[in-house]
């Protein structure tokens, strides 16, 4: 039996990566080993990653430690720096299965390439998710835009795309293997298509999957930015009953000078136009946001319309990060807001979003819901909400309840 253990934070592209590391791997033969993916959204994320690694070379004195992912492939030299690595790979060296061979002569302790130097995608086919009952699909990575409080684009590069040949053949084989629900992913999933031949829009790629790949029971979207929504998207939206009626948004801010200080390329007039667009397209939607508290020169005023936003908007699943400096951004040299204010904001943004999600599953109390089933007790709704069962279900299936009551930010089924 292996002892390979893989342990991955951040977002649903390392998920989707993670998935590849176990199978490159496996392909290198590495066994008793620890495998950490990391996140670099925060300094936080970096924090935790360090402490875990600690933990497992306690736990674990006689195995193999790798580090790789964002925060990896940012600064390398800080984690080749911990003793209780054996050896750190960046973002495309984490994708192959010569990084993991320890059985090379004289292999570099750091393996870290130039991610900006990297212009295509390799395709990879990924058979299943451990412990998962939807699947990710990476359609699209990398960022060509420069968000002042972001770093993320100096770990994973260049936008670049899947083309739309290899995202089907990795949805079907996904869906071959009995998944009933796929999330396509990537670090800035809308401008999918700009750097491949004819530049096809998300719009038509999401089209093209449901078309080609009738069997698909559910599609799913990661984060999208607002702003970069094509009109193929919007009909799809209309249209298409599999594209599941739940869009994470990456607003950040309520606030329209705080957005043109971040470097974003909405207003929140475009934001509110863009959300009033889709309910109009589909009744039964609800939205999520990405919102930061805190960002350098924010007063309370500019909080406030944030805190606006959330009830304005009816944002029923926030992502709330208290600012972090990253070293490299253009807002890490802005004039800063202490930390005990930004955690304070962040919590009552909390607070405003629970209350929204709140008032959002009441409004779903009476209805009926498909719901895919994650667990023996608990499942999400088409809208991503929530939802407890009374008795077991399996795992994976797709069932129809109705919900009879909320309580906890979740539903309840009959």
């Amino acid at each position: 039996m292996s002892s390979l253990e893989i342990v991955t934070f951040g977002c649903r592209l390392n998920a989707y990566e993670s998935e590849i590391i176990r199978e490159k791997a496996a392909e290198a033969r590495l066994d008793d080993a620890v495998i950490f993916n990391t996140c670099a959204v925060t300094a936080e994320a970096v924090r935790q990653a360090r402490q875990a690694i600690r933990k497992a070379r306690r736990e674990r004195p006689d195995a193999k430690i790798i580090v790789t992912g964002c925060a990896a492939q940012i600064d390398a030299a800080a984690f080749a720096d911990m003793p209780e690595i054996d050896r750190v790979l960046g973002n495309v060296d984490k994708l192959s299965p010569i990084g993991f061979d320890f059985g090379v002569e004289d292999a570099e302790r750091i393996q870290v390439g130039d991610i900006m130097a990297v212009k295509e995608i390799a395709p990879h086919l990924v058979q299943s998710f451990v412990g998962r009952a939807r699947a990710f699909v990476q359609i699209q990575n990398g960022c060509d835009h420069r968000c002042t409080f972001c770093i993320i684009p100096f770990g994973r590069g260049m936008s670049r795309s899947v083309p739309a040949g290899a995202v089907i053949d990795q949805i079907r084989t996904l869906v071959g293997n009995g998944y009933r629900e796929i999330v396509l992913t990537g670090v800035d999933l809308t401008s999918y298509g700009a750097d491949l031949p004819a530049q096809p829009a998300l719009g038509n790629l999401v089209r093209r999957i449901l078309k080609l790949v009738p069997e698909l029971p559910r599609l799913r979207l990661s984060s999208i930015d607002s702003i970069e929504i094509d009109s193929a998207l919007y009909a799809a939206i209309a249209e298409e009953e599999r594209l599941m009626p739940h869009f994470h948004l990456s607003l950040q801010s309520g606030d329209d000078l705080i957005l043109k200080r971040m470097k974003r390329r909405h207003s929140n007039a475009e934001a509110e136009d863009c959300v009033g667009r889709i309910r109009d397209l589909r009744s039964d939607v609800a939205f999520g946001a990405d919102l930061i508290a805190g960002f350098p020169t924010e007063t309370e005023a500019q909080f406030e319309n944030s805190l606006a936003l959330v009830e304005r908007l009816g944002l029923a699943y926030l992502h709330v990060f208290p600012y972090s400096a990253r070293p490299g951004t253009a807002a890490a040299r802005m004039p800063q807001i202490p930390r005990a204010i930004r955690q304070e904001r962040a919590a009552r943004l909390r607070i405003a979003g629970e209350a929204a999600l709140a008032s959002y599953l009441s409004s779903q109390i009476g209805r009926h819901h498909k719901v895919l089933v994650e667990s023996e007790r608990l499942g999400r709704t088409e809208s991503f909400a929530p939802i407890a069962f009374g008795s077991d279900q399996e795992a994976g299936t797709i069932i129809d309840v109705r919900a009879v009551s909320a309580a906890k930010g979740l539903l309840v089924a009959a």
